[in-house]
């Protein structure tokens, strides 16, 4: 297993279309991912799972990846949410 911590930085947050776009590049991996926040387990394949944890600007969350391909699934992961979604 590999992991890292990030604070989201994009205004918005983890809504919906950052949501949908991290689901669609995560379950490309035979990988699990699993997203840390507020005390929680959120699974980072599960769009509901994401948008029911209401992850904000500033939210300190904590991305665990863990299978075979888990190193580009966590480089993956890093990138798109250092990147804010692409958003501001």
């Amino acid at each position: 297993m590999v992991s890292q911590d990030f604070v989201l930085k994009n205004k918005m947050g983890f809504h919906m279309r950052p949501a949908q776009d991290f689901v669609k590049a995560m379950s490309k991996y035979s990988s699990d991912i699993n997203i840390k926040f507020n005390g929680k387990d959120n699974n980072g394949k599960s769009i509901m799972n994401i948008m029911a944890a209401c992850m904000k600007c500033g939210a300190e969350i904590t991305v665990e990846c863990s299978g075979d391909d888990e190193e580009a699934m966590l480089a993956e992961a890093a990138e798109m949410i250092e990147n804010g979604f692409g958003e501001e």
